[in-house]
């Protein structure tokens, strides 16, 4: 399959640069180079022998030993033999959830503060809005 530098681009920030099969980090430099650290190769998540295409949504970042390794086996029974569920999630997926959790967390502050009066809900809202930013997403 032959790809150009923006489609591996795109591949690696699927997943924000991490494996799909055993979530660890890879380097979008050392894509294809054996030898290098964090070296990945595009997988096709269902195997092309097993009725895989070529499209976008097939294909994600494995990291060469991973990706060798799973052959063609399905990827959700290699995940599951790593302890792992889902495929990692994006950049945009991920700073979503952190505006979400500083929403949740303005709320919950401006709540708690409320009880001691108007400007401690102002400042409770505030700093809830700045933990929920900072609290981390969910694996999966």
């Amino acid at each position: 399959m032959k790809t150009s530098t923006k489609e591996i681009r795109a591949v690696y920030d699927r997943t924000n640069g991490t494996c799909h099969l055993c979530h660890h980090k890879v380097s979008l430099r050392n894509y294809g180079q054996l030898d290098g650290r964090g070296a990945w190769e595009i997988d096709h998540s269902r195997p092309r022998a097993n009725g895989g295409t070529d499209h976008g949504n097939n294909l994600l970042p494995a990291c060469i030993r991973c990706n060798r390794r799973k052959q063609m086996k399905a990827s959700r029974i290699v995940r599951r033999q790593n302890g792992l569920v889902g495929v990692p999630k994006s950049k945009l997926q991920i700073e979503e959830e952190h505006r979400q959790n500083g929403w949740i967390g303005a709320a919950l502050g401006g709540i708690v503060g409320f009880a001691a009066g108007p400007l401690s809900a102002a400042i409770g809202g505030l700093i809830g809005h700045q933990v929920g930013k900072v609290l981390p997403v969910s694996k999966s």
